[in-house]
């Protein structure tokens, strides 16, 4: 009978559970033996194995992070850490594997690849920076607490007539924070791919007071060249010449916890299923993702060494709509 196992790595994002389930239960009517592999590749590397069966996923679709753990592993970066993942593998009797997580994990996924042991990797991280895939596990329940979150400082922005700064989530790319600005009416966007001054912003919060507008709400994206924090600094410093200063709110990881949205769920199921056909087949060295509304194999040495682009219409839209 052959055996597989499946990890969580990097950071966590809600539906992962789903999609460990949808991996364990499609797995198992395949005939093949399930491994859970506790604490991402770290737990790779020290063997830390658990067999599971259709009752240990039962009950954590709705769960937010990972039952099975995450932890970042340098050992796991350098060849020889590879070699003693690949030796654990080999000594439990595991056949293949399959990497649920982002940039970073999917990177793991090909080295592994790379030193010919089969591994199908399954697209998820809340960042949405991952080439291969149109949206990635997580997402969509990122950006509804986010949107939440807006929803909440206008109450109290409008109310006291104030200009709020709402920085979220999104590494170097800026898709979750455009998408909560265009979501939520947000006056103004600031995100990586584009190239945003304070005095522009402070133009934008200008006109929207002229406009008569009785708040004002700010989305920038945590990898922006000018922050929350940065921003913030910057108007209090010029306050006197600029008329006003901006209220601040980080999100942090607050995006990552709390129950998956609908769409996470039957997103993760569909790729997690995916991921196990695509094992089943002998297609390995993958990213199982989805694109234009059907799941797409991408090679992972494609995913790795791409970009993945922001839709510039978008941004466009934003200005147009605030």
């Amino acid at each position: 009978m052959k055996k597989y196992a499946v990890l969580t790595s990097g950071g966590d994002a809600p539906g992962m559970n789903a999609a460990i389930r949808a991996v364990v239960r499609s797995g198992l009517e395949k005939g093949w033996e399930m491994f859970g592999v506790r604490n991402g590749f770290a737990g790779l590397i020290s063997g830390n194995f658990v067999q599971m069966g259709p009752r240990d996923v039962g009950g954590i679709m709705q769960k937010g992070g990972t039952i099975l753990g995450s932890a970042r592993s340098l050992e796991f970066k350098t060849l020889d850490g590879q070699r003693k993942a690949i030796r654990s593998l080999n000594s439990a009797g595991i056949d293949g594997l399959f990497v649920i997580g982002g940039n970073g994990s999917q990177t793991g996924s090909y080295m592994l690849s790379k030193l010919k042991f089969p591994v199908v990797g399954i697209a998820s991280t809340i960042d949405n920076d991952l080439f291969g895939s149109d949206t990635t596990i997580g997402v969509d329940t990122a950006l509804n607490v986010a949107l939440e979150a807006v929803d909440r400082l206008k109450v109290t922005a409008s109310s006291h007539q104030r200009a709020f700064l709402l920085e979220v989530m999104g590494r170097d790319c800026g898709y979750l924070a455009l998408m909560t600005a265009l979501a939520g009416g947000a006056e103004a966007v600031i995100i990586p791919e584009v190239k945003v001054s304070p005095e522009d912003i402070a133009e934008i919060l200008g006109k929207a007071y002229e406009k008569g507008k009785a708040h004002a709400i700010v989305i920038v994206a945590e990898g922006a060249e000018y922050n929350a924090e940065k921003l913030s600094a910057y108007f209090k410093e010029h306050h006197d010449r600029l008329g006003f200063d901006l209220r601040v709110a980080i999100l942090g990881h607050i995006q990552r916890g709390g129950t998956p949205s609908a769409y996470d769920r039957i997103l993760a199921s569909r790729l997690g299923s995916g991921a196990v056909e695509a094992m089943a087949k002998g297609e390995t060295g993958v990213l199982i993702g989805w694109v234009h509304s059907k799941l797409k194999s991408t090679p992972l040495e494609i995913v790795v060494n791409s970009k993945k682009e922001i839709d510039r219409s978008l941004v466009d839209l934003a200005r147009i709509l605030d």
